[in-house]
C-alpha cells in the first residue's frame, strides 16, 4: 500500500480509503437505515481494509442512521491501543439525522452537536477528518467556517475537508478563511470516475492552484465500472440499480455499454478484473491522494489488490480514458 500526503498537510494517508457508507444502511438515505452491512459483515471488511494496509475509515454521522460510525467505533474497541493509534477515521455533517427543523445542515448548533455524537458513538477524543458532507445554501460560509475553527482550537478535528463542493463556493470558502483567519479547508472529496470527470473541469485546478488535497469518491460509479451491467441483461439482485437506480440513470445507454466494453477488453488485455482497472485510473490521477472505496464483501478486495499494483503512466491514462463516450449520451 502507498501513503500519500493529504494535501498540503503533514497526514499520510492510504492511497485506497475504506468507504463505510454501506455499514448498516445505503448512505445517508432513511429509507434504507438497517439494510446494508450488518455488525459482522462490516467487522471483516474493517479487518480486511486493516490487513491491506488501509489507515483511512470514510463515515458520516447519516450513515446508516448512525450505525457506520457505531460499526467502526465498536470495531476499534476489539483492536489494541497500537493498532488503534495507527487507524485515521473521517467522518462528515449535513445531512439529517432527526425530525426536527435544526436536525440537519451546517449551522453552528447542527454541528457542534453533531460533532460529539461523532465522537461517542466511534469511541474517540477527537477526529482525524471531517468534512461537510454537501453545501448548505441557508447557512452563511462564515458561520459554517467559525464553527469548524471552533472545533480545530477545542482539539475535537486535527482537519476539515469539503466534499460536493462546487469550485466556486469552494474558491469563496477559502477566500473567507483567509480573510478571517479561520481553518481552511484542506481537501476536497467529490465524485471522480471514468464516467464522471466534472471535477477535471474548474475544481481540480483550484485544488492544485490552492495546495488542496482530493479523495474521490465513487470510483466505481456505482458499480457501473466493475463490469457486473451488461446490455440486454437484468441488473444483478441487490446491486444499486435495483433499489437505488436515479443517481446513474443517465448512463444506461447504448455509448455507455460499449465504452465499458472496450474497457472491459483492456482489462481484460492487462490480465487484471475491469474495476481493478477502473481503480488504478482514479488512483493514478497526481492530484489523488486517496480514492475512496466501498467493497461490499470481502472477495471484493480483489480489485482493489490489483489496482495498488498497477502503475500507470499518463499516457496509459490518457489511453484508457479514450475507451470512454463522455459525457454519456
Amino acid at each position: 500500500m502507498e501513503y500519500r500526503r493529504l494535501g498540503s498537510t503533514g497526514l499520510k494517508i492510504s492511497s485506497v480509503a475504506l468507504g463505510c457508507g454501506n455499514f448498516g444502511g445505503v448512505g445517508s438515505a432513511p429509507a434504507f437505515f438497517g439494510q446494508g452491512e450488518d455488525r459482522r459483515q462490516a467487522f471483516r471488511l474493517l479487518d480486511e481494509s486493516w490487513d491491506l494496509g488501509i489507515n483511512l475509515f470514510d463515515s458520516a454521522d447519516a450513515y446508516g442512521g448512525g450505525r457506520s460510525e457505531r460499526f467502526i467505533g465498536e470495531w476499534l474497541k476489539t483492536k489494541p491501543n497500537s493498532v488503534r493509534q495507527q487507524i485515521l477515521v473521517s467522518s462528515k455533517v449535513f445531512n439529517r439525522v432527526g425530525p426536527g427543523v435544526n436536525d440537519q445542515g451546517l449551522s453552528r448548533r447542527h454541528i457542534l452537536r453533531q460533532i460529539d455524537s461523532s465522537l461517542s458513538r466511534l469511541g474517540v477524543e477527537r477526529l482525524d477528518l471531517y468534512l461537510v458532507h454537501e453545501p448548505d445554501p441557508e447557512t452563511e460560509l462564515l458561520e459554517t467556517l467559525s464553527a469548524l475553527d471552533d472545533l480545530v482550537h477545542a482539539g475535537k478535528v486535527h482537519y476539515v475537508g469539503a466534499s460536493n463542493f462546487e469550485a466556486w463556493r469552494l474558491a469563496k470558502s477559502l477566500w473567507i478563511s483567509d480573510k478571517h483567519g479561520l481553518v481552511r479547508f484542506e481537501w476536497v472529496q467529490n465524485s471522480y470516475s471514468l464516467l464522471d470527470r466534472a471535477a477535471e473541469g474548474e475544481l481540480l485546478p483550484l485544488c492544485l492552484d490552492q495546495g488542496l488535497g482530493f479523495t474521490p469518491f465513487s470510483p466505481m460509479a456505482g458499480g457501473w465500472l466493475s463490469g457486473k451491467y451488461r446490455q440486454g441483461q437484468t441488473f444483478p439482485a441487490g446491486s444499486r440499480m435495483t433499489f437505488r437506480p436515479e443517481p446513474y440513470a443517465e448512463w444506461v445507454s447504448e455509448s455507455t455499454f460499449q465504452s465499458l466494453a472496450r474497457l472491459g477488453r483492456e482489462a481484460d488485455r492487462r490480465g487484471v478484473e475491469m474495476g481493478a482497472l477502473a481503480l488504478a485510473w482514479a488512483m493514478s490521477h497526481p492530484q489523488a491522494c486517496s480514492i475512496v472505496a466501498g467493497p461490499r464483501r470481502p472477495s471484493h478486495f480483489s480489485a482493489v489488490r490489483q489496482a495498488i499494483k498497477l502503475q500507470l503512466s499518463p499516457s496509459e491514462r490518457e489511453e484508457i480514458a479514450s475507451f470512454m463516450t463522455f459525457p454519456p449520451s
